[in-house]
């Protein structure tokens, strides 16, 4: 308020009143101020949150497409070790089939050779006993021819006897018997020829020829 003083006779005191407040005047100013401020704190928020969810968005769509590209990715290799074990089941099919292939081929041939190997062994068998037979009568021949030689010089020798010739022509007819004995002499050559099929003899011949020695 103010006072004021008046000196001179009289004395005149005035008071000025406060003004009067206006509540209803503040409290509207307080609301409008709180509602800027919620306005301004709500659209910072909103701002904030509109932002953030972009962000997320953008992040979201980022490991989406990131996702897709390995689950793509996955699939792939999937597809690819599916071939890779079909190609390797192939590879351990043929890899079988071959070992199978390579043991039947050797023992067929095993079998083959077994045979032939019988063969070889019957031949050899064959051929001694031929060279063993031959010997034998070759021996036998020699032996005969002696013998014939031996009768044919004692009868020689008594018809020179019984016709009175001398020895002296008995020697000669000796000689001359055994001359004629050395060329008759032959060698009998046999010779064995066998077919056969898939190592197995199917026939045999036997074939003698003689060439004087």
């Amino acid at each position: 308020g103010r006072l004021r003083q008046q000196l001179g006779g009289t004395v005149t005191v005035e008071v000025d009143a406060a003004p009067s407040i206006d509540l209803a005047q503040i409290m509207a100013n307080m609301r409008q101020q709180y509602e800027a401020m919620a306005d301004k704190y709500r659209e910072e928020a909103k701002q904030r949150f509109e932002k953030q969810t972009e962000e997320w968005n953008v992040e979201i769509t980022t490991n989406t497409q990131q996702l897709e590209s390995n689950r793509n990715e996955i699939t792939d290799r999937r597809r690819i070790l599916q071939s890779l074990e079909i190609e390797l089941q192939s590879e351990r099919s043929l890899k079988i089939n071959t070992e199978n292939a390579v043991a039947e081929i050797e023992a067929r041939y095993g079998v083959v050779l077994a045979q032939i190997q019988a063969s070889i062994v019957n031949v050899e068998a064959q051929l001694l006993q031929l060279r063993e037979d031959m010997e034998r009568q070759s021996s036998e021949y020699n032996i005969l021819l002696d013998i014939k030689v031996q009768l044919e010089a004692e009868i020689a020798t008594y018809r020179h006897l019984l016709e009175g010739e001398d020895t002296r022509s008995l020697e000669e007819i000796a000689k001359r018997e055994e001359a004629e004995r050395e060329k008759n002499k032959v060698r009998k050559i046999k010779t064995v020829v066998q077919e056969m099929v898939d190592g197995k003899v199917v026939s045999s011949q036997v074939r003698e020829t003689e060439e004087k020695i």
